[in-house]
C-alpha cells in the first residue's frame, strides 16, 4: 500500500529539522497529496515527470550539474528520502554512494535500466562491469519507461492508464530521436570513431553503429593521466578524426590537450549525466539526447 498518508506524522521532525537548513525545498510541501518519489539524477527525474503526467511529485537527489558517480547525500537528501513513496535510480553501477543511502530510506526502489542488454566496460578500474550510460540510447531508454509506468501503476493504481498513455507517447518520441540518428549517421562506415571524455556514449554508438573511443571509461575512475591522452593523441592521428568532444560535468582540459596535439576540432559540451536548467540547450531527456546527435553529426561530417 503507498504509504504517503503517513507524511502529516513526519512533519513535525520536517519542521524542527528546517531549523537545521536541512528541511525538504518549500516548493515540494505544496504537492498535497501526491506521493512522493526521488530519483538519483535530473535525466530520471525528467523521465519520471514526462511519465507521472502531475500525479506524483518527483524531486532529483543531484542537482543540475552535479557529477553524480561519485556523489555524497547530504543531511538534506536524508531528510527528503524519509518522506519517499518510491525512490528510482539508474543501476549498472552507476550510484555506487546508492547502496549506503538506501539503508536510511524506508520507501522501496525501482532500478530503470532492469532489463537493458549492457555494454561492458573494456578498460580502466571497471574493466568487465557494465557501462551504465544506458538512458543516452533511445532503445535502452523504452525499458527505463516501461519501467516506469510499471513503477507508478503500482504505486498509484487509479492513474495507471494516465501512465501507460504517458508511456506509449514518450516511447513514441524516443522512436523519433532514433530515425533522427540513423539519419544522421546512414552509413556509419565513413565516420572514423566518436572520441569523448568519458566513454558515456556506448550505447547511444551501439544504437548508431559507430566506434566509441575515450579518454576515461567513467568518471571517477583514473582521469586525464598522460598514458590516457597519449593513446587517444595515437588514435585521433591514426583514423584522421575530425572532430573531439567532452561533457558538461568533467574538466575538458585533457580533451584541449588531445585537440592541440592533433589539430582536431574540440566541441563541447555534449550533455550526459545532467541536464541543463530550463532555458538550457537540455532542458529535458530527449533535449539531451537530440543536442548530442547534432553536435557530433556536426563535428564528425566526413
Amino acid at each position: 500500500m503507498p504509504k504517503y498518508w503517513v507524511k502529516g506524522c513526519l512533519l513535525a521532525m520536517a519542521a524542527v529539522l528546517a531549523l537545521a537548513g536541512c528541511a525538504r525545498p518549500p516548493a515540494a510541501a505544496s504537492a498535497g497529496d501526491r506521493p512522493l518519489v526521488l530519483t538519483t539524477f535530473t535525466v530520471l527525474a525528467d523521465m519520471a515527470n514526462k511519465i507521472g503526467g502531475g500525479h506524483v511529485e518527483v524531486i532529483s537527489i543531484t542537482k543540475i550539474g552535479a557529477e553524480i558517480h561519485g556523489y555524497q547525500p547530504t543531511p538534506s537528501d536524508l531528510v527528503k528520502a524519509q518522506d519517499a513513496d518510491l525512490v528510482l535510480d539508474n543501476g549498472l553501477g552507476l550510484e555506487r554512494w546508492f547502496a549506503r543511502f538506501l539503508n536510511a530510506v524506508p520507501a522501496p526502489h525501482v532500478v530503470l535500466s532492469d532489463g537493458v542488454e549492457p555494454v561492458n566496460i573494456t578498460a580502466g578500474n571497471y574493466e568487465g562491469r557494465p557501462n551504465p550510460h544506458a538512458w543516452m540510447s533511445p532503445e535502452a531508454a523504452k525499458i527505463y519507461v516501461d519501467n516506469i509506468v510499471r513503477a507508478f501503476s503500482e504505486l498509484v493504481p487509479g492513474h495507471a492508464e494516465d501512465f501507460q498513455r504517458n508511456g506509449a507517447a514518450y516511447r513514441h518520441e524516443l522512436d523519433l530521436v532514433m530515425e533522427d540518428l540513423k539519419a544522421a549517421f546512414a552509413d556509419p562506415a565513413a565516420v572514423p570513431a566518436l572520441v569523448s571524455c568519458e566513454g558515456a556514449f556506448s550505447y547511444l554508438a551501439r544504437d548508431a553503429g559507430l566506434h566509441e573511443a575515450y579518454l576515461w571509461p567513467v568518471n571517477s575512475d583514473a582521469e586525464g593521466t598522460p598514458r590516457q591522452i597519449k593513446e587517444v593523441i595515437g588514435q585521433v592521428r591514426q583514423h584522421r578524426i575530425p572532430s573531439v568532444f567532452c561533457e558538461s560535468t568533467v574538466n575538458p582540459e585533457s580533451m584541449r590537450q588531445v585537440a592541440m596535439a592533433t589539430g582536431a576540432r574540440f566541441i563541447t559540451p555534449l550533455y550526459v549525466d545532467s541536464l541543463s536548467g530550463p532555458d538550457g540547450p537540455v532542458p529535458t531527456h530527449l533535449d539531451l539526447i537530440r543536442h548530442d546527435i547534432s553536435l557530433m553529426k556536426e563535428g564528425l561530417a566526413p
